[in-house]
């Protein structure tokens, strides 16, 4: 079976990446007859004089052909004698830096042009330090449009000294730099005359080579529970990818993040029984006991993998609002997804030097390293060792749309051991951003689901303009775990609810003693339904944060 290289190609705007693609297709006969007939036909309209335009092979979209940009992510799939290639030819416009991300997201390998009549430039820069962030280890700098400089060797060599230094605070396993002409053809898919001194292999031949692969499956078995598949009452399976290691019939796991342990009693691959499986593969596993397991737990065979309910890390900011203190978002890990809120930014990272710059906002395009708080606690690896859940991205609650993508750099301390530190951003201006006082709203009680009603509660105050974060203690936390979340909420500006159906004295003074005056215990009442209790709480809490 043939080898798989994922890989993207990246630059700054008219550096020639779906020419360079495109013409690596052509030239190695791996078009259908009617492609390469159209292509020849739609380049009779472009911008080469009647030439092959082969950028029209990938820039699909009317606005690309129109403004001779990359827009969107083009993916394309080929297959030569020696290795099958995906390949993401990815935007090089600053404005579609989200778009490039999300090439990188999936690549072991990035191919970076850069004009050679112009050096390396900031995009260069931004791209490099974007696939670094996105866990790509391997690089082939494509100094494109040699022609141009005559096919000058002190020129190519000059760009590649200076990639050599823009990189080595980076951790790359490899840099090839390879001298090409896109439009025309040189060292593409062969080795170009004109270029003697040059004394590596063209592109295709060395993306054919190249290895790129470590073994997933050496690494300890890791494997993030997707669904929980119950097609009846005899069979109760757990379905997702194995993402490391292997596993087999008998084995004992340990469940994360209930920290219980099982054996598999069987393992299905797709219908098939198999005796084993390995990392890569979707499988389904059975297990000789029952075990609290749900969407978002993780699978493991050493108890290894951390686990917190707050971190700090790197995060490439995509959206267009501007990320500061105190925002709620969701944060998916694997295949665990929970509101989080944003609680520091530590500082920016310059992407002409990777110097940190002091900053109390994060606007789009720019690199990151911040602190968030997490409704629960999450499992988590180093990104080096499982991207899968070494990775995050953001998720905005209202419009459902990724606003950054980032990797895990430690866990802070958890929230029963977590020590506040003094800042010149307190919580009166964090309120005061917000136009609101903290309050957590304390539900005691159980003549209804707190649950449900807490969750009726939010709506209701979300839609009146407050910036709430409900905390459900389904993980059976302390209630000093519990109060210490919704403290830490309350610091950063939030009006915290929580659902808590005990009604014992000494639990709520426990809660008062760590969340103070911002408390609001409210013990719900009998009512006809959530929406009636909802309604007379709703009123009660506005008019505590009225008077607060």
């Amino acid at each position: 079976m043939k080898s798989l290289l994922k890989f993207i190609t990246c630059g700054s705007v008219d550096d020639g990446k779906s020419t360079l693609i495109g013409h690596m297709l052509y030239e190695a006969k791996l078009l259908f007859a009617d492609q390469e007939r159209a292509l020849e036909l739609d380049s009779r309209l472009g911008s080469r004089g009647g030439k092959i335009d082969y950028s029209l092979l990938l820039d699909g979209l009317l606005a690309e052909r129109e403004q001779g940009i990359t827009i969107d992510v083009a993916y394309r799939y080929f297959t030569t004698d020696h290795r099958s290639f995906i390949v993401a030819d990815t935007p090089g416009h600053e404005e579609y830096t989200r778009n490039m991300a999300v090439g990188a997201s999936f690549a072991d390998l990035a191919v970076i042009l850069v004009d050679a009549t112009k050096g390396i430039i900031t995009q260069t820069k931004r791209h490099t330090r974007i696939c670094a962030l996105m866990g790509i280890k391997h690089l082939v700098l494509a100094v494109n449009k040699m022609d141009l400089v005559g096919f000058d060797p002190e020129k190519f060599d000059e760009i590649k000294e200076e990639f050599s230094r823009i990189t080595t605070e980076f951790r790359f396993e490899s840099i090839q730099v390879i001298p090409v002409s896109a439009t025309e053809g040189d060292n593409i898919t062969k080795k170009s005359p004109n270029t003697p001194w040059y004394k590596g292999l063209a592109l295709l031949p060395y993306l054919e080579s190249v290895d790129v692969h470590t073994s997933d499956e050496a690494k300890p078995f890791m494997m993030p529970i997707q669904r929980v598949c119950r097609p009846d009452h005899t069979f109760r399976g757990f379905q997702g990818q194995i993402e490391a290691g292997s596993i087999a019939v008998g084995d004992e796991l340990i469940t994360l993040p209930s920290h219980e342990k099982a054996k598999v009693k069987r393992i299905l691959v797709t219908d098939q029984d198999r005796n084993s499986a390995h990392a890569g593969q979707p499988v389904t596993i059975q297990l000789d006991r029952e075990v609290d397991v749900s969407r978002g737990c993780v699978f493991t065979k050493d108890n290894k993998l951390q686990e917190a309910d707050s971190f700090s890390a790197t995060i490439l900011w995509m959206d267009d609002s501007v990320l500061t203190p105190g925002r709620n978002y969701l944060v998916k890990v694997g295949t665990k997804v929970l509101p989080c809120t944003v609680t520091a930014i530590n500082y920016k990272i310059d992407i002409n030097t990777g110097n940190t710059v002091s900053a109390d906002h994060v606007v789009k395009n720019e690199l990151a390293k911040c602190e968030f708080s997490l409704s629960d606690g999450i499992v988590f690896d180093s990104f080096e060792k499982n991207k899968s859940i070494g990775g995050f991205i953001l998720i905005d609650r209202v419009t459902n749309m990724t606003s950054a993508c980032g990797v895990i750099d430690e866990a802070l301390q958890t929230s029963d051991t977590a020590v506040r530190i003094d800042t010149e951003i307190t919580r009166d201006v964090r309120a005061q951003q917000k136009g609101q006082q903290p309050l957590t709203i304390w539900l005691t009680g159980s003549v209804l689901d707190n649950s449900a009603l807490a969750k009726e509660i939010e709506k209701r105050l979300v839609a009146r303009g407050y910036h709430t974060m409900l905390i459900d203690n389904g993980s059976g936390e302390s209630v000093q775990q519990i109060a210490a979340y919704a403290a830490l909420l309350n610091d950063a500006g939030l009006v915290a609810l929580v659902p808590f159906s005990s009604k014992n004295d000494n639990d709520q003074a426990i809660a008062q003693d760590i969340i103070g005056q911002a408390l609001l215990p409210i013990e719900v009442a009998a009512h006809s339904s959530i929406e009636e209790a909802a309604s007379d709480i709703v009123k009660r809490v506005v008019k505590a944060l009225i008077q607060v």
